[in-house]
């Protein structure tokens, strides 16, 4: 990502922090959250890294667990929350996307000790603690620190998901991360629910 927005508001803030998500549709997991913040002006981040940024959804599994790395490496903070399955069943999706995000910027502010402004990617409408705050509905295309926290959270709770696969075998989480797949479908009728499955979604509810 050679042209992030960053660039137009560190002409008048230091600290801009990212948020993004990943695992709002799925039928099983968690919903994982993260917010990264990088150095004002990229100072010390390697121009391949920043040009290599990009929508986690637009990248290779394996690229993205090499940008990972370099993104933990080289961000001035970050941070990655799961809301289990429960916590969605009990709160609903929306919610649920609303509060992980809310928590994560007070971890992430107890971090830095300040932050001057959040981007987000396009989540609705939210009371969010930070009164300099921005939502895009393209943003982890367009801010280098959405698209790095779209990675965070896609590698984490993919890896997660991988972990559920051994744990409950019969359902391949590690092929789908939970999301509506025939295999999948076939495992619930099959098997019925799972422990981490959410039971406010269908088809799950209807089983």
């Amino acid at each position: 990502m050679n042209n992030c927005r960053e660039k137009e508001l560190w002409l008048e803030h230091e600290i801009i922090v990212g948020f993004d998500e990943a695992g709002r549709g799925p039928w099983a997991g968690p919903l994982a959250a993260a917010a990264v913040a990088f150095p004002r002006h990229l100072t010390g981040v390697p121009a391949g890294l920043a040009a290599a940024i990009n929508d986690s959804k637009k990248l290779t599994a394996t690229t993205r667990e090499a940008l990972f790395t370099d993104i933990a490496q080289h961000a001035l903070a970050w941070e990655v929350l799961f809301f289990s399955s429960e916590m969605i069943d009990q709160m609903g999706i929306g919610v649920a996307n609303q509060q992980i995000m809310i928590q994560l910027y007070h971890k992430l502010l107890a971090k830095l000790g300040k932050i001057d402004w959040v981007v987000c990617d396009y989540i609705g409408r939210m009371a969010f603690p930070q009164p300099n705050f921005s939502i895009h509905k393209k943003g982890d295309s367009e801010f280098l620190s959405i698209a790095a926290a779209s990675i965070i959270a896609k590698v984490s709770r993919d890896r997660l998901m991988t972990r559920y696969d051994e744990q409950y075998p019969h359902y391949a989480f590690a092929k789908h991360k939970g999301y509506g797949t025939k295999i999948h479908l076939e495992a619930l009728k099959e098997h019925g629910p799972c422990p981490i499955h959410r039971r406010s979604f269908s088809p799950v509810k209807d089983l």
